[in-house]
């Protein structure tokens, strides 16, 4: 095995772990953007009932939701709509946005695409992050905090759960 295929080796086994945005939320690298050859990168998110993002602006990428278990409310612009398994929702560059799980029981699982890809850089450098840390380091990423959750009672990077 050459140098080359060891680093994807490296890579790839390093995506392939679960990581924490807040208790509660939990994400996978599925698809990078080298993998992808700059088009687009893909998490899978898995959230608890009330839990969510609060209202926020990607400056470089469009964001697409598929929705695989449970139910979304996602927020678009002035719009919101409730997304269930085998939907999908589209968010355009520079429209704020934000989703939570609007469940008090069921958890909401979702594949979520960056187009084009690279925001995953944020996704792997966030673990373990303060939540005023996380602000900042999303902001370096062409990523700004607009607004509140969706929901006073919902569980974000703003109001972690205890």
């Amino acid at each position: 095995m050459n140098s080359k295929e060891l680093s994807k080796k490296s890579l790839s086994e390093r995506e392939r772990e679960w990581s924490e945005v807040t208790r509660g939320e939990r994400y996978i690298i599925r698809t990078t953007s080298e993998e992808a050859n700059g088009a687009y990168s893909m998490l899978e998110v898995v959230a608890d009932p009330r839990n969510g993002v609060p209202l926020h602006v990607h400056d470089n990428e469009e964001e697409h939701f598929i929705i695989l278990e449970g139910k979304a409310l996602i927020a678009n612009g002035d719009c919101r709509a409730e997304a269930g398994a085998g939907s999908s929702v589209t968010i355009s560059r520079g429209v704020p946005h934000a989703w939570c799980n609007p469940s008090e029981d069921a958890r909401l699982r979702m594949l979520v695409l960056f187009t084009p890809g690279g925001l995953e850089e944020l996704f792997r450098r966030n673990a373990g992050t303060e939540p005023a840390d996380m602000i900042a380091l999303a902001a370096k990423f062409g990523t700004r905090i607009t607004g509140p959750a969706l929901f006073d009672d919902l569980h974000t990077i703003s109001s972690p759960r205890p």
